[in-house]
């Protein structure tokens, strides 16, 4: 994991084409090491949030149409689902059914990624506030280009796994396979926000992790609160109910 590349990384003028892109997208997930990363947030290209935000819409739209594509086909072939698809939620099976699915991948797929970029956007500024709270020196831009470069292979990836995770014993393989691929995702952008903010790991780790524990927590909370609410709206109205009871 520490080991360091052989040639520099991107060559290229900010702006290059599709095949400058695969090449950074490539990068950042097959030479995961601090040095990568470093170099990653020193490109032209790091220095606006621009690159890191198409990347990021043009990565979920494309998810988005190749899950709702291959849904598509698995219902057209008949392949039976253990969760419910979008033609049972709206009481179409089969072939119509799937045209359904493919018409709503196709429609929707834009608005998927406008609002993966919205709370990618969202997420990257959180752990860059945190990490400047831990004295990191690395700027938002710098690491949503980083981040975002990390992100599109998985989000790739996981646009083809997510279909099959609905089939009955596939779900077990994709299952595992989506879990490795978080897990390793986790561990790449740890190790970018360390490269970027040049700090420790301790303060890496605590940025990344520190927004999901602080959202757990509220949720859990939330969940406590409306539980303790309904126990107590429920104890109301018995009350009442026995007060009028005759």
């Amino acid at each position: 994991m520490n080991e360091q590349p052989n040639a520099p990384l991107v060559t290229g003028p900010a702006g290059a084409g599709i095949s400058e892109w695969f090449s950074t997208w490539m990068t950042a997930v097959t030479k995961p090491n601090e040095q990568t990363y470093a170099i990653l947030a020193e490109q032209p290209d790091a220095r606006s949030n621009n690159r890191a935000f198409i990347w990021i819409f043009l990565a979920s739209t494309v998810s988005a149409l190749i899950s709702g594509v291959l849904q598509a086909i698995l219902e057209l072939a008949g392949v039976r689902s253990t969760t419910p698809t979008i033609g049972d939620l709206f009481g179409a099976g089969g072939s119509q059914g799937g045209m359904l699915s493919l018409g709503i991948a196709i429609c929707g797929s834009p608005v998927a990624g406008a609002i993966a970029t919205l709370f990618f956007a969202i997420g990257v500024g959180i752990i860059q506030w945190i990490a400047g709270m831990f004295k990191g020196t690395g700027t938002y831009s710098q690491l949503a280009y980083t981040l975002a470069a990390i992100s599109v292979p998985f989000t790739l990836v996981s646009s083809i796994l997510t279909p099959f995770s609905a089939i009955q014993y596939v779900n077990i393989c994709s299952g595992v396979l989506s879990i490795g691929l978080g897990i390793y995702a986790l561990v790449l952008q740890v190790m970018a926000v360390k490269a970027v903010n040049k700090f420790g790991w301790g303060e890496a780790a605590g940025s990344v992790l520190l927004p999901g524990v602080v959202l757990c927590c509220c949720a859990f909370g939330a969940i406590a609160a409306l539980g303790a609410m309904g126990v107590a709206i429920g104890d109301t109205f018995n009350s009442i109910n026995q007060s009028i009871t005759p």
